[in-house]
């Protein structure tokens, strides 16, 4: 294959990866039809926030195996399993709850595999240009609601039956075409690794001492382009792990400290390869863990229940409006939560880079942002009654929920390390499964408490911001507690930092 084809061959991965990307994120679009839903199969709110917990469950607690299999197995599998999961919604209806917790279960499960395959196929394709090539993927998931709600509220405007069969049969349909496309192109020149003999190269000691002269030390730098460049290569495979494909640093960087002293470590996110149980016993770990529970159980509270918001503030606004016109209210909330997501990741991501690199910052400001916002978006959903202004709550959670996830991943790797990131994001989104879980449970349970069974069985809330109000002044709690996590971490991580610069003067001035 001539270098023209396999770049073009490598330009439609990315692209199947993104049109992948776009039907992973359906879980975000639940709270669009789940009113309607549970009306038409007479569910209380609490079995329909179940129901979307299963969901989520599916999405997050699956990380850590899917990992293994996407590394283990190469992409196409896990996109296999996500076709074979959609392929479910679309058999025949079901009315107990068991079983549409467990078909939405293996929704959560597909679209996390096909997501992490994804990922991995655009970032293997382009190592030199991994942040461009996965930012395609990254952004359709996160407009992936905004893109099914749109075309169903265009072509089916009102009809929830319609709308579920659009999601079923286009997330089905997107996978399986794109599967065809999706592939690894192997590359003529990726390091393999060093042999054993050149020893000199190794990057594991502690310290290097800087040459004497200007002339010795441009030599030892010639000397050190030279061996790299003599280093053997091969292709990518499908089944190369996505994150130390190139994780490692080259042999040319190399930092100078104030001493004077070549610092090999100087990038700790390369050299740092803390996993699984050793994850443990650091506070880092604690902090980064409770700090995502916090927070992504207030986003997906709201996420999950924007539409009963909507719906319990015009039936008691307006109890003349029409199911189909609430319906439309809903659609648009689910498409600015999607759009305020996307621009936030776009934010937080290129942003948290501007703090730390321009400004000397800790990343963790991005965390108090978001746990900020998080804050003035509870106090707008408990005091908003007029529903035309509901759109603050979507507009913000949205915003905060795309800071938290723009930012998070990146710490993760600076905190522990590269080479482990695929197994340390899954550990870190175990915590979305337990604060998700209560949180839509405490949500259902209070929406419930304000609900009347009418005689046909159909639940309805005729008590406005009250029907659920309580459950948002518990999510106000845990964001504050999440401004107040995030400026502890800010101060420990400061006092980390002057502690390791002084024991680094002290061993300049012995050595």
């Amino acid at each position: 294959m001539s270098d023209k084809a396999m770049r073009v061959a490598r330009v439609v991965s990315v692209v199947a990866a993104t049109m992948i990307s776009l039907s992973c994120g359906t879980n975000y679009v639940y709270s669009a039809w789940a009113p309607q839903f549970a009306e038409r199969l007479r569910l209380s709110s609490t079995e329909s926030n179940l129901i979307g917990t299963a969901a989520n469950l599916g999405m997050y607690a699956s990380g850590i195996p899917v990992g293994i299999l996407v590394d283990s197995k190469g992409p196409r599998l896990s996109n296999t399993l996500l076709t074979i999961s959609e392929a479910y919604d679309l058999g025949p209806g079901a009315k107990s709850v068991p079983i549409l917790c467990f078909f939405s279960l293996l929704t959560g499960i597909g679209s996390c595999a096909a997501f992490s395959a994804s990922l991995k196929s655009a970032a293997l394709n382009f190592p030199h240009h991994r942040g461009t090539a996965t930012a395609f993927p990254l952004a359709a998931f996160g407009l992936s609601a905004f893109f099914f709600s749109t075309l169903s509220s265009l072509a089916f405007p009102g009809n929830t039956s319609d709308f579920l069969f659009l999601l079923a049969v286009g997330t089905f349909t997107i996978v399986f075409v794109s599967l065809f496309f999706l592939r690894v192109i192997p590359h003529p020149a990726v390091y393999d690794a060093l042999p054993d003999n050149n020893t000199h190269l190794r990057t594991d000691s502690n310290q290097l001492r800087r040459p004497k002269s200007a002339e010795t030390r441009r030599s030892l730098e010639h000397e050190l382009v030279n061996e790299a460049s003599a280093i053997s290569y091969s292709g990518i495979e499908e089944t190369s792990s996505l994150i130390s494909s190139s994780s490692s640093s080259s042999p040319g960087d190399v930092a100078y400290d104030e001493e004077g002293v070549v610092n090999a470590n100087s990038d700790n996110s390369h050299h740092l390869d803390i996993r699984g149980m050793g994850l443990l016993p650091k506070v880092e770990f604690w902090q980064l863990f409770i700090l995502m529970g916090l927070l992504t159980g207030v986003g997906l509270m709201t996420i999950n229940n924007i539409g009963n918001d909507a719906q319990a503030l015009w039936s008691h606004y307006d109890d003349s409006a029409d199911p189909k016109f609430i319906q439309k209210w809903q659609a648009m909330h689910v498409s600015i939560l999607s759009l305020m997501s996307f621009a936030g990741r776009l934010i937080s991501g290129v942003g948290s880079d501007l703090i730390v690199k321009k400004l000397g910052m800790s990343r963790f400001w991005c965390l108090v942002a978001s746990s900020s916002v998080f804050s003035i978006g509870q106090i707008c959903a408990m005091n908003i009654e007029n529903p035309h202004h509901l759109w603050a709550v979507s507009g913000l959670t949205g915003l905060a929920y795309g800071f938290l996830f723009g930012v998070f991943p990146t710490m993760v790797s600076e905190a522990f390390g590269v080479h482990g990131l695929s197994q340390n994001w899954g550990c870190m989104t175990l915590a979305p499964v337990i604060s998700g879980n209560i949180f839509n449970l405490l949500y259902g349970s209070v929406y419930d408490h304000h609900s009347n069974v009418l005689p046909g069985g159909e639940r309805d809330c005729p008590d406005g911001l009250q029907c659920y109000r309580s459950a948002y002044l518990v999510t106000f709690g845990s964001s504050l507690a999440g401004v107040a996590i995030s400026l502890w971490c800010i101060h420990a991580e400061r006092k980390r930092k002057a502690r390791r610069q002084r024991d680094r003067r002290v061993e300049g001035r012995e050595a």
